[in-house]
């Protein structure tokens, strides 16, 4: 999984799955690998048993990022057909990255559950990628300064509804 150890001070402990690779470098997951020495094993990413508990798996950088050099975050998520937020910015650019992803996820047949944007209002750019997407639309969440444990808290629950994220 992703490093989620930087979410720990929102939720407690019992609530963060552990990593099964922290890499050093922030760059793509199959160069950081490199760079470190570690090979990613794609087939050891599993869904983990929560039970009735909501479960959040980030896969940071993009649909199309390498885990290692045969295998991208996409390949993961279609084995594992879970419903996919796709978090896209509002900044220039993001109609086309974002209507990309949601052409790879439908072609792959994964599930979108909707649109989470992040940035500054862009009505134009936000409801050009939902209606011709369409996707649902989720929430904004805006750049937050400082970014800390209770601004980010503060702002999901302005920004988002929690029953948005139900199928």
């Amino acid at each position: 999984m992703p490093n989620l150890s930087h979410g720990s001070a929102v939720f407690s402990p019992d609530r963060i799955m552990p990593e099964l690779y922290r890499l050093r470098t922030p760059v793509s997951p199959h160069q950081s690998a490199e760079i470190d020495g570690v090979r990613i094993e794609p087939d050891s990413f599993n869904v983990p048993d929560t039970g009735d508990r909501p479960l959040v798996i980030e896969g940071a950088g993009g649909l199309m990022v390498p885990l290692r050099g045969d295998t991208l975050y996409i390949d993961v998520f279609e084995r594992w057909r879970l419903p996919v937020v796709l978090c896209a910015s509002t900044a220039l650019g993001t109609i086309n990255h974002s209507l990309l992803s949601i052409e790879a996820l439908r072609t792959r047949q994964i599930p979108i559950l909707g649109i989470a944007f992040i940035g500054e209002p862009n009505a134009e750019t936000q409801i050009a990628i939902r209606e011709i997407g369409r996707a649902r639309w989720l929430g904004r969440l805006p750049w937050l300064s400082p970014l800390a444990a209770d601004t980010l808290q503060a702002a999901f629950k302005s920004s988002f509804r929690a029953d948005q994220f139900k199928l």
